[in-house]
């Protein structure tokens, strides 16, 4: 990261009826992980597309997470399937631009997943911040 260390900029797609709930719980337990963790709340993780993660890391984020709905998706019952396709994708695009895949990351949150969200958090910062900036990578492919 930079000089000062800073902590890696993340960005979270969350699910309004699943993972939101669980993510809020943090925050009301007061469970810290980091303030440059940002989220963006949408009906169903499988309608994310890889050009809106792609933009993140044009952006500066330094890491993408996304908590999928698992097997709670009230819009399919092959959301994890589908979202993991959306993934794959975006490695691909990722590799093509010489961006880590490992700068993106998914796990199913619930609405009671607080402690685990904290804990996906923090593991993700590590491996984040053992990559450096997204701007090392981004300027390399440029």
């Amino acid at each position: 990261m930079s000089a000062e260390n800073a902590a890696p900029k993340i960005l979270v797609f969350s699910t309004d009826i699943i993972s939101d709930p669980g993510i809020d719980q943090a925050g009301l337990l007061k469970l810290h992980y980091s303030p440059s963790v940002y989220t963006i709340s949408l009906p169903c993780s499988s309608g994310i597309k890889p050009r809106w993660i792609m933009r993140a890391f044009e952006k500066g984020f330094d890491g993408v997470f996304i908590a999928a709905d698992g097997h709670e998706c009230s819009y399919s019952p092959k959301c994890s399937e589908y979202t993991n396709k959306i993934i794959e994708q975006t490695q691909e695009m990722m590799r093509e631009k010489n961006i880590n895949p490992k700068r993106i990351r998914m796990a199913a949150l619930c609405s009671v997943c607080a402690e685990s969200f904290v804990s996906h958090m923090g593991n993700f910062s590590k491996i984040l911040a053992e990559l450096g900036s997204i701007q090392s990578e981004i300027s390399v492919s440029q």
